[in-house]
């Protein structure tokens, strides 16, 4: 979505004219940085510490739709759903680069209203934006991000740590991003059958939120270390809470009981999935994009975030031979499936 009148061709300024021109406002916050954009490569120091790496690829009419989705916004998210992926090892990220394939359809104005974007979430987390690449695509927008963090060895968190008895926790609240989804489809709909009618959004602004501009969840890495908690497993939920979950048991090669009644779903969320004829619960499990950290923790831990409203616990790891079950409110036990987002099934974000 650009509804900037003013449009520079970027062909005027070329490839590297464009690069100079995105570039030349960036500043390095960092110590870590040696040196950013402007070389064949960046040089970063991380002493003693160990280096994260992650890289995520977000691409037109797959994982967004401009007609809905600002390009600042846009820029800010895609910036948001990599540093997620650095925080879900228990680390800190620190840089960023960024790729960008696009067509001749974007004026000079689109790019730098989603470089801006991409500028504010690295401001606000205190990242450094490196470098990248930029092409032109045929095939719509094309942006590519790798974030880069660090950690001490003995801090890092994977998937496969996950122990019999262990809790398992989420930060945040579920299935809004996925409901928010279906409540802008439903609006786009809307306008392609009657342009003059337009978009009813009054009062949601939250659920449009967790879908247009999600938050990665540092202050719940930081929360963790005040309180002296390394969680033994963790993933973000991009996938759907379901596929998280699963990926952690089956790396970990234990099972799990999840508990319906303890998963945290905003209000707001329940009542949209209600007004599209959806089952809240299974927004929670299958809906994804929610980038919420999913933990597990030793029971022992438990008394030190019982109180902290911005956590929950929502089941526990069992034995491998005891599969992967949902516990529904009337007590029912359903086997836990992956429903969620798959890349290479589905043409929605």
């Amino acid at each position: 979505m650009f509804e900037n009148t003013q449009k520079t061709e970027i062909a005027n300024l070329g490839e590297f004219g464009l690069i100079d021109h995105l570039t030349k406002n960036i500043k390095l916050n960092l110590d870590t940085t040696i040196k950013g954009a402007g070389d064949d490569a960046a040089v970063l120091d991380f002493k003693d510490k160990k280096t994260l790496i992650s890289t995520d690829l977000l691409l037109e009419n797959i994982h967004f739709d401009l007609a809905f989705t600002p390009l600042k916004h846009l820029g800010y998210k895609a910036i948001q759903v990599n540093l997620s992926d650095i925080y879900a090892m228990n680390g800190m990220a620190s840089h960023v680069t960024v790729s960008l394939g696009f067509s001749s359809k974007f004026p000079l104005e689109a790019i730098e209203e989603l470089y801006a974007g991409m500028l504010l979430a690295c401001d606000k987390y205190n990242i450094d934006l490196i470098g990248g690449d930029t092409t032109s695509s045929r095939q719509g927008l094309v942006i590519s991000v790798t974030s880069i963090g660090y950690a001490d060895e003995s801090d890092i968190v994977y998937r496969n740590g996950a122990q019999e008895g262990d809790l398992i926790c989420v930060s945040g609240d579920l299935g809004g991003a996925y409901v928010g989804l279906q409540l802008l489809e439903r609006e786009k709909q809307v306008f392609l059958a009657n342009p003059k009618i337009q978009p009813d959004l009054e009062g949601k602004d939250y659920i449009i939120e967790r879908q247009l501009k999600p938050e990665a969840r540092l202050d719940i890495v930081d929360l963790l270390k005040k309180m002296e908690i390394k969680p033994t497993s963790m993933i973000d939920i991009s996938d759907g809470l379901a596929s998280e979950v699963l990926h952690i048991t089956k790396q970990s090669k234990k099972g799990c009981k999840l508990y319906e009644e303890k998963f945290p779903i905003d209000p707001q969320t329940v009542e949209m999935a209600r007004d599209f004829g959806l089952d809240p619960t299974v927004c929670a499990l299958n809906g994804g994009e929610d980038y919420e950290l999913l933990f597990t923790i030793k029971q022992a831990d438990y008394d030190r975030l019982k109180h902290d409203v911005d956590i929950s616990v929502i089941g526990y790891i069992t034995e491998e031979n005891a599969g992967n079950y949902l516990i529904t409110r009337s007590g029912n036990a359903h086997e836990l499936k992956a429903q969620g987002w798959n890349a290479f099934k589905s043409t929605e974000s």
